[in-house]
């Protein structure tokens, strides 16, 4: 049993490690992009927020799938289709098929994420579980970084469209293996929900206040990496594309956060958590405003651990709510989460048109009313009981 969840659990991080590359792969190479197609800095984010706006419409559509169906089709029509989009995007020299290419790679991608996790939540047993869904948290964080390290500084600014095809050869890899190692029958029971609907769960205002943590998580956090090339290439520091990719290894803070705010939300309580992190995110991101390269890398390292100990706390506060429907409720979280990405990137963008790099800074500082209100109302409630 424990060398076939070792395997599994090698799958796993490997097939969303390469999931999650694909999404970020044009984030670091964002002013290439502009001037190579000629298109405006919310023109070229789209090539970003496309893949989340897929991801956001497909994403309950492939959980539900993954309930009537085997796993495995799933998975091997997913990587074929983020494989195919990867290699168009490679190709093109049109920047509106560049753009679909990309949401069509973000239609697919809950083939390989949402789905999977559905599966391992209703087929692996609860010890089983908790192991393999540490990898696949990791994962995330890995996949993450790797595809920004390979849009921006494994393949030459240049020759960005080599990255698209190494992501695609890696995801067809992984999808091979992965398709190979997950058993063909359930380890536990194949269904374990009640059949109530999503409207149950939508009526929860508890649960609505996380989902809408989850979404104003990424809000902040994505539109700050995404115009950070914007900011390093720029004066006073004229960063190549290369330098500023290394500053995404602050990234990796993730992998270590996530268990740390577990830990933390469950000694001093989820609301004092989420407001500490908060009080961290809001001084952080005033620090991404000084011009100075050690300012900008401990503000960049502060959004990381607001964002990653909201984002987990958010998630373990959401499953204790819960006596049933968990991928239900999970699943819709990722839609409130990608929808809240999606939204920060393009709002994000006008605002740095029209104010540069500060207004991207004052626009997701605006939302850090969302977390901050989620903490209150959670630290009210353990006052209460």
């Amino acid at each position: 049993m424990e060398k076939g969840i070792f395997k599994l659990q090698i799958a796993v991080f490997a097939l969303v490690s390469a999931s999650f590359a694909n999404i970020y792969i044009t984030q670091p190479v964002l002013p290439v992009l502009q001037h190579e197609f000629q298109v405006t800095p919310v023109k070229v984010s789209f090539t970003v927020s496309a893949v989340i706006f897929g991801i956001v419409l497909s994403s309950l559509f492939f959980g539900s799938l993954s309930d009537k169906i085997s796993i495995h089709p799933i998975l091997l029509t997913g990587g074929i289709c983020v494989a195919a989009g990867g290699i168009v995007s490679a190709l093109t020299h049109d920047f509106r098929v560049l753009v679909a290419a990309r949401f069509f790679q973000g239609l697919f991608i809950p083939a390989l994420t949402t789905s999977l996790s559905a599966w391992l939540a209703r087929t692996l047993p609860g010890p089983g579980l908790s192991v393999v869904m540490g990898s696949y948290v990791s994962a995330t964080v890995l996949g993450g970084l790797s595809g920004r390290l390979l849009g921006g500084f494994i393949h030459p600014p240049l020759h960005w469209r080599y990255a698209f095809f190494s992501a695609a050869g890696l995801i067809l890899a992984a999808t091979w293996v992965a398709c190979l190692v997950l058993p063909r029958k359930s380890v536990g029971s194949p269904y374990n929900a009640s059949k109530s609907g999503l409207l149950s769960l939508l009526k929860r205002k508890d649960l609505v206040l996380i989902y809408s943590c989850g979404a104003g998580a990424l809000l902040i956090f994505s539109p700050v990496f995404n115009f950070l090339p914007y900011r390093m290439e720029g004066a006073p520091f004229h960063f190549s594309t290369e330098l500023t990719t290394l500053i995404y290894l602050v990234y990796v803070l993730g992998i270590f956060l996530g268990p740390l705010a577990g830990r933390f939300s469950n000694r001093f309580g989820a609301g004092r958590t989420l407001i500490i992190a908060t009080l961290i995110e809001a001084a952080a991101l005033l620090l991404l405003l000084i011009p100075w390269v050690a300012a900008v890398i401990m503000g960049l390292l502060g959004v990381c651990a607001g964002f990653f100990t909201t984002h987990a706390v958010a998630v373990g506060l959401l499953n204790r709510k819960l006596s049933r429907n968990h991928g239900k409720a999970n699943a819709i979280y990722m839609l409130f989460y990608y929808t809240g990405g999606w939204l920060g990137i393009t709002g994000a963008g006008f605002a740095f048109e029209r104010f540069g790099w500060q207004g991207v800074v004052f626009f997701v500082m605006c939302f850090l009313v969302i977390p901050l209100i989620t903490g209150l109302s959670e630290k009210n409630k353990a006052a209460d009981q």
